[in-house]
């Protein structure tokens, strides 16, 4: 009998705690916060890390918390710009020099005949667009990557390089007009 109280003691303990957590956690549950969660949908979920954020995520809860300007993903360009933009009711903003400038979109294509199948690549490649294996010729999928270009620079063979996608009506966009603007001017009186 006096080894049984300690645990029957314990056991109590332990219920009457599981159940303050339980009505805790329904009782004062937060969900994400929902700014964040309609920033990263807009975002083109490349998690390249040119914005400087280690991903789409990390980038929409900066830019949501006000720690990050909407101006910093390059795959994302100006359609995504424009898009957070509407989302925020904020002015659209060029894209920051700082992380890059915008490029035509590219998919990776690698030589298979080069290819020494290090594997290099599939560790660099933050969607999973590789396929392949140790020793193995590797394989890009055209429709899952992104052309973030992550997985160019670990290859040591060279063996990787961008070709950019060719424009066709899904893709082609009307241009701006280069239109220059000239600073008001004060009137004198």
């Amino acid at each position: 009998m006096l080894t049984l109280t300690p645990i029957l003691a314990i056991t109590g303990l332990a219920l009457v705690f599981g159940l303050l957590l339980g009505y805790s956690n329904i009782r004062f549950h937060v969900e994400g916060d929902p700014i964040a969660d309609q920033i990263d949908a807009l975002l083109p979920q490349t998690q390249c890390g040119q914005c400087g954020f280690p991903g789409c995520r990390p980038y929409a809860e900066a830019i949501a918390t006000g720690e990050a300007e909407i101006n910093r993903c390059v795959p994302g360009g100006e359609t995504v710009i424009i898009a957070l933009a509407d989302l925020l009711g904020r002015d659209p903003l060029p894209l920051d020099a700082d992380v890059g400038e915008p490029k035509p979109k590219a998919v990776a294509v690698i030589d298979e005949n080069e290819c020494i199948g290090c594997t290099l690549c599939l560790q660099a490649c933050p969607v999973d667009a590789i396929i392949g294996a140790a020793k193995q010729m590797h394989t890009v999928v055209r429709d899952l990557c992104t052309g973030c270009e992550l997985c160019v620079p670990p290859c040591p063979v060279e063996c990787i390089h961008m070709e950019p996608i060719k424009e066709d009506i899904r893709t082609w966009r009307w241009p701006y007009p280069e239109v220059e603007f000239e600073p008001a001017r004060e009137a004198t009186a």
